[in-house]
């Protein structure tokens, strides 16, 4: 089956490594496109929850397909998260098409420019208490095991289909829907201020794409969700943005989920080695 050619793909918050993680239907979605950009959009290796002793198989499968991207001369851009914080420490880093980037400014077709960054910068926890997000971070990857288990007993006892708690928690909590409004409006404000047509971004897993006006003129504001409740990807072809929702009802491959062990001091080691290399 030929793959769907895609020009500007945008993937984030993957949260590769965590349990909650849908690896095994982000990898049917990738094998079926070809895109010629893609930007990883923040938390995609999910390192402040990192356990090298899980570490599925199908979780390296993603890393390699994006890899293979690269071998044939797709352009990828990591911009870094608050989950992949660590990476920060290699902006700049460049091998082949792939690049370490704290944000991106793309031109598209008809002059238009497109602002991406992963958004944790608006976040007050992640400035001043780094501890706290990552607490909750820990409650969220909690929830997502519990929610898990209710869909099973939902699906296997009650016939009946999947819901999201975290998603009914986060609808349902006035400043939970204040801070998703304040963190659009900000993204939008700043774009346009620097006149950019796309602000787009990832970090609160709600996938969205509307214009934003103010007294200074608009943007489009674009995020492309996650790959943990959402399963959601931003493609743009022929000028046009669309958000790609993955059809939990498709066929998805068995994998063979052996537990391997990612060594991820001796992947920075190697990483740092190869930056000082193309510094010199």
């Amino acid at each position: 089956m030929p793959k769907r050619k895609i020009d500007v793909l945008v993937l984030s918050d993957i949260h590769l490594g965590t349990y909650g993680c849908h690896a095994k239907e982000l990898l049917v979605y990738l094998n079926s496109i070809k895109p010629k950009t893609v930007i990883l959009n923040g938390d995609i290796i999910d390192i402040w929850q990192f356990n090298k002793h899980y570490w599925p198989k199908s979780h390296m499968k993603v890393i390699k397909c994006f890899m293979g991207w690269m071998s044939k001369g797709a352009k990828i851009y990591y911009v870094t998260g608050n989950h992949d914080e660590m990476l920060r420490k290699f902006v700049g880093f460049k091998m082949g098409s792939f690049k370490i980037v704290n944000k991106v400014v793309l031109e598209l077709e008809n002059n238009k420019t497109a602002w991406f960054f992963h958004g944790d910068i608006f976040d007050v926890t992640m400035q001043h208490s780094k501890w706290l997000a990552k607490l909750g971070a820990i409650g969220y990857d909690t929830l997502i095991l519990i929610n898990s288990l209710a869909n099973f007993i939902s699906a296997k006892v009650f016939n009946k289909g999947k819901l999201s708690l975290s998603k009914k928690i986060k609808n349902s909590v006035k400043s939970a829907v204040k801070f998703v409004n304040d963190f659009e409006q900000t993204a939008a404000d700043i774009a346009i201020a620097n006149n950019y047509d796309y602000v787009v971004c990832g970090h609160i897993h709600q996938p969205e794409m509307r214009e934003i006006k103010n007294e200074h003129g608009s943007t489009i504001y674009l995020n492309s969700g996650d790959w943990i409740e959402n399963l959601t990807a931003l493609e743009y072809n022929d000028r046009n943005w669309e958000i790609y929702k993955f059809d939990e009802k498709q066929h998805i491959p068995e994998v063979q989920e052996v537990e391997e062990e990612l060594d991820v001091n001796k992947l920075f080691d190697n990483m740092i080695a190869e930056f000082n290399l193309n510094k010199n």
